[in-house]
């Protein structure tokens, strides 16, 4: 039957003009992996919390050298690659979410630009940007970084794989059945980096430009020890009978934040030999009322394909995901300053942990969230927020200690300019 299905599958497949070969052949590859069940499967008992030597403190790595002509050594071997392909619409974006406004005007495309010109120019160097984009945002992308122009910056752009959803019914390529706009269409998941990085030419032009003597966290996944080797444990991957332990035990606290430092050169020879067999991640659907699949990859679970990989234990202050308003909040809040693309912790926070913000479905889509506050409240001093309901914000607002606010069914409540809130409960303007 799954040489059947396969059979159909690539028949339909090669009559598709929308993709390239290696386009055709990366799908039907993933899809023959998937249907024949070969994959290997994580045993249980096998996983073990990660040591020392397989996931390396932060602060024991060597610490950078101090003059400058060193340290652009260093930097002459690197190359900066962002995944682009995301429009942000669990935060009600339309475009790629990398154009999201984080603080003083600057998006986060804009950080990253700042970022890597301010090394540019303080070490002399030419640290390129690339920016992996989907069809979903490539062409905005292009127009994007056209304001970039001028800057002392080498971005190159290139486009990750475009595979067909499958029909799961008949598993069939939706386009082949008359679906060509987009939503017959998707970005196979991040672990597609590697074939795209070659597959664009960009690996070999990067590997001909650098110099040969100086070259919400469960979501990202875990890493474990198995068998000896750093490698990450996806949720998708977690027997049912385990996903709870997955949750909540200490052996799977130490998450992916999906930044990888990866040879240029091993990429390159490990794709060349097909052999990277990421774990496959089924992902169903149902698009305009038809159940579609999709078979995607993540990058992390390549790592251990590369040989003495290792993972790094860093500080929370090298990691601030924006994957919901609650977590613009905290970076557009004077809990953070910005120093040349660099969003930095404010000293005055003694806390060492971040506030825990939970906001309401009014404030989920960037739009309603913006437009609900006059000007993002301090808060230095906040321990914890919870807002629900029809709640607006004023300027000037400071929050401090264990805030909650919840607006009554039916009722605007606005929090009116300049207002201190310290360890309250408010449900209406009495409470105020």
């Amino acid at each position: 039957m799954a040489d059947e299905k396969l059979a159909k599958l690539r028949e339909a497949v090669a009559s598709l003009p929308e993709i390239s070969e290696n386009e055709k052949s990366g799908f039907l590859s993933l899809v023959s992996r998937y249907l024949s069940g070969d994959e290997e499967h994580i045993e249980w008992a096998k996983i073990h919390t990660p040591t020392d030597e397989v996931v390396v403190p932060y602060d024991t790595l060597e610490t950078p050298p101090e003059d400058i002509e060193e340290t652009k050594k260093l930097l002459d071997k690197l190359a900066v690659l962002k995944l682009n392909g995301g429009l942000g619409t669990t935060m009600g974006c339309t475009g790629p979410k990398s154009v999201i406004e984080v603080r003083n005007g600057f998006t986060f495309l804009d950080l990253i630009v700042l970022q890597i010109e301010s090394l540019n120019k303080k070490y002399g160097s030419n640290v390129p940007l690339l920016l992996m984009n989907s069809f979903n945002t490539h062409e905005d992308t292009l127009k994007i970084v056209e304001k970039y122009a001028n800057s002392n910056i080498d971005i190159h752009t290139f486009n990750q794989s475009k595979y067909p959803r499958v029909v799961a019914d008949e598993f069939l390529p939706w386009p082949s059945k008359g679906k060509t706009c987009k939503d017959g269409w998707y970005p196979p998941g991040h672990g597609d980096i590697f074939p795209s990085l070659m597959n664009s030419g960009k690996l070999d032009l990067l590997l001909s430009q650098v110099t040969p003597k100086t070259l919400a966290d469960v979501k990202g996944g875990t890493l474990i020890s198995y068998e000896g080797r750093v490698q990450l444990l996806e949720i998708a991957q977690v027997p049912d009978a385990h996903v709870d332990e997955f949750k909540s035990i200490e052996k799977f606290k130490i998450f992916n934040t999906n930044n990888l430092w990866v040879n240029l050169k091993a990429i390159k020879r490990l794709v060349e030999a097909d052999a990277l067999k990421m774990e496959i991640i089924p992902n169903p659907k149902e698009v305009d009322g038809v159940k579609v699949l999709q078979l995607e990859t993540a990058a992390g679970a390549a790592i251990r394909f590369f040989d003495q990989a290792i993972g790094i234990n860093v500080p929370r202050s090298r990691f601030l995901p924006v994957k919901a308003t609650s977590d613009l909040q905290l970076v557009q809040s004077d809990l953070y300053t910005l120093v040349d693309g660099f969003v930095t912790r404010n000293a005055a926070r003694t806390n060492l942990s971040n506030p825990s913000i939970k906001l309401g479905p009014e404030f989920k889509k960037v739009g309603n969230f913006l437009g609900r506050f006059k000007s993002i409240p301090s808060i230095v001093e906040l321990d914890s927020l919870k807002v629900s309901g029809d709640v607006w914000f004023g300027s000037g607002v400071i929050l401090k200690g264990k805030v909650t606010i919840t607006a009554k069914p039916g009722v605007k409540l606005e929090i009116p300019d300049g207002a201190v809130i310290e360890n309250k409960e408010i449900s209406g303007p009495e409470d105020l």
